[in-house]
Parts: C-alpha cells; sequence; structure tokens
C-alpha cells in the first residue's frame, strides 16, 4: 500500500481549522475550504511524489475492468472534505451531454483551461452528494412560486410585491425572472428585504423567519448581490450529522455553513450565478438550470450489514458507505471498482480519527490491513 494525499484547497469561504482538525492537523492561518482525495487534474492527490491520475495513468487496472468499460481509463469519483464559514456561489452542475458540448465549445474559442473565465473544465457531469459532520446548512432548488411570493410579501414593500406578482402570474417564466433578477439586479428590492429581515416578528411562519434570516445572512457576506434575491426563491434546508443530500444536474444549490463529506463524479464544472467574486456565466446557467419546483429530500440509507451503511444515489460514477469501526469486525468485501476510506473516528482495533486509505479495484479489504497502512491526515493506496 502507499501513502496518498490529499490536495488542499483555500478557497475564501472556508474555515481554518475544522478540516484539519479533521486530519489530525494544527490550523491554517488561512481558509482551508476543501480537502480533494481524487484524480481530477485541477487537484490531484498524490502517491509516493507522484500525481494519482499519472499513477492511474501508469497502470489503469487498479480501476478495474467494470470501471474502465464504464467511464475509461480515469478514477470516475472525486473524494472531498469541505468546510464553509460562509455561503458558496449560486450554482449548477451540468448534465454529461451538455458538459460534453461546453467543453467542445471552450476549447474551440481558445479559452485555456487555467483561464477564470473557464465554465467547462472537462466533458463530465457532476452529480453529487453531501453528508453532513457537523449541522449543514443549504439552499436548494426552487419554491413552489406562490409561496415565493408570500415570503416576499412577508418581508418587502412595493419592489417585492411587483416580484412577487411576477411570480403568481400564470405560466410564470422562473429562468426569465432569475435571470433578470441576476442580470440588472433591484436595488429598490434589495433594500426592502434587507429592511425587512431586520424586522422580525413573532407571528412568521418558519419559511417567513427562515427568509428573514437567509437575507441578513447573505446580506452581511454579498451585500449589493442580486443573487440574495434569487436565495428567497429557494428552499433552505439543514442537515443533522450523516444525513446526506444529492444534487443532481440542473439543480441550483449553495451550500451556506458547515463541514461534510462530499463525493462526486470526478468533474469540476460549476455555472455560477451570484454570490461569488468569480466568473459569473449567466448564459451558461440560464441553458442548464431545472426552474421547476422541488422538495429536498434526504438521501435513503440502507444497512448493509453489522456497521455498514450505504448511502442510496442515482449516481453511477460513484456509491457512498458509513462504516461505524466499533462494530466493524469482518473483512470488507472485494469490489471489481477502486475504493478510498477516511475515517472520522477509531477504536483501538481500527484506524484513528483523521485517517484515511484507498484500496484499488477487486482487492479484498482486511479492516486490520487499513489500520495497519492508514496515517494521520492521508490515505493510502495499493
Amino acid at each position: 500500500m502507499h501513502i496518498l494525499r490529499g490536495a488542499d484547497k483555500n478557497y475564501a469561504w472556508g474555515t481554518t481549522d475544522r478540516i484539519p482538525d479533521l486530519l489530525g492537523q494544527s490550523p491554517t492561518a488561512e481558509p482551508f475550504a476543501e480537502y480533494w482525495l481524487g484524480a481530477h487534474p485541477s487537484g490531484p492527490a498524490t502517491v509516493d511524489g507522484v500525481g494519482l491520475d499519472a499513477a492511474i495513468a501508469a497502470d489503469p487496472s487498479v480501476l478495474g475492468e467494470r470501471s474502465r468499460a464504464a467511464f475509461g481509463d480515469r478514477l470516475p469519483f472525486l473524494m472531498k472534505l469541505l468546510s464553509a464559514a460562509r455561503a458558496l456561489s449560486l450554482q449548477v452542475h451540468p448534465t454529461g451531454d451538455q458538459a460534453r458540448a461546453g467543453f467542445v465549445r471552450e476549447n474551440g474559442a481558445g479559452i485555456a483551461l487555467d483561464d477564470p473565465k473557464r465554465t467547462y473544465k472537462d466533458d463530465w457531469p457532476k452529480p453529487e452528494i453531501m453528508v453532513a459532520l457537523d449541522p449543514f446548512e443549504a439552499l436548494y432548488g426552487f419554491r413552489e412560486p406562490a409561496r415565493s411570493a408570500t415570503i416576499l410579501r412577508a418581508l418587502g414593500g412595493s419592489a417585492a410585491e411587483r416580484l412577487a406578482g411576477r411570480l403568481e402570474a400564470d405560466g410564470a417564466d422562473v429562468v426569465a425572472i432569475v435571470r433578470d433578477l441576476l442580470e440588472n439586479g433591484d436595488a429598490e428590492l434589495l433594500a426592502e428585504l434587507e429592511s425587512g429581515a431586520a424586522a422580525g416578528r413573532s407571528e412568521d411562519e418558519a419559511d417567513v423567519a427562515q427568509a428573514r434570516d437567509t437575507v441578513a445572512l447573505l446580506s452581511r457576506e454579498y451585500r449589493g448581490d442580486p443573487g440574495v434575491v434569487v436565495a428567497l426563491l429557494m428552499n433552505r434546508l439543514r442537515l443533522e450529522p450523516f444525513e446526506a443530500l444529492f444534487v443532481p444536474a440542473g439543480v441550483m444549490h449553495a451550500y451556506l455553513s458547515g463541514t461534510g463529506v462530499e463525493v462526486m463524479a470526478s468533474s469540476d464544472n460549476v455555472l455560477r450565478g451570484g454570490l461569488t467574486p468569480k466568473h459569473i456565466d449567466l448564459d451558461g446557467l440560464m441553458e442548464v438550470v431545472d426552474p421547476r419546483p422541488s422538495v429536498p429530500t434526504l438521501v435513503p440509507v440502507e444497512a448493509a450489514g453489522d456497521g455498514i451503511w450505504r448511502y442510496l444515489t442515482p449516481a453511477p460514477h460513484f456509491a457512498l458507505w458509513r462504516l461505524d469501526p466499533s462494530t466493524v469486525r469482518r473483512d470488507l468485501p472485494a469490489t471489481d471498482s477502486p475504493r478510498i476510506f477516511m475515517t472520522l473516528q477509531g477504536t483501538q482495533c481500527s484506524p484513528r480519527r483523521g485517517r484515511t486509505c484507498a484500496s484499488p479495484a477487486v482487492s479484498r479489504c482486511s479492516w486490520q490491513r487499513v489500520s495497519r497502512w492508514a496515517s494521520p491526515g492521508r490515505a493510502s493506496a495499493s
């Protein structure tokens, strides 16, 4: 087995202490937003000082026949630790067809992969699951327009009334409304909402009170950003530890705060719409976003044995299990796909907190072997 070291991502919205704590390290002076364990070229993990992408290219047999047949000679998933001290951007991920078309289009336009204005970094979709390690707040998908209209009226004045009327109109075009808000803004509406957020009422319904909090939170972090208004058209939810949210293509979302384990198809394709200083591709986002109302639901979890649970998603690129090291006593079954393990809490017979490891396809994984080779803040691969 070989030591695997993840790639650090120091985005401005990250916490300084939570990921180091999980990895058994000291807090950092700068934000430590994400820790990537995968082979994506935007941030490959390293094994023996070599990028995991290069190591796989040298011996793609470690991926297993089934994975290679479905996805070619690349690791199909990317695992991350993510820790947010403030909100991430409003964003959407593309389908596979959209990603392939966008990647070809931007290559043809001569936009370099490291250009800040580049949207499609690869030609893959990016379905993802987020499993909370702490209480985790997120925005996910659009509410029913009529409910958003009611919330706007509770917080605002005449400008809010105008937007509420548009949302309640027959055949309301949510895409057109969102585009207008993000492209042109509405300073009067923002001022109304910020004033309304500060005037909480004890008789507020739960989602109205929550909307006031959303405006207050985002206005502190992104004052004047039209994404604050769009956030009020979206569902807000809270995940408790080990609860999970699945984000398919097209669903607008934003993580607001908290720490979690994120697993996704191995892609870095993000179309942003607001709440960010980064490049916003409004045309691209409008092509991809799904405007249909949605109700966030937790990912179902299936017991797969003593101390083993599987999170059930429709994504073919990855599967995610949670293991309780105090009760897992048997070897883990062989698989025809590679695996990565991250230990968050350990016992005398299992890896200590912050230790991670990985195994190739077809390898029967001994829990004791994992314990012996994992080391603090690292992963191991064989």
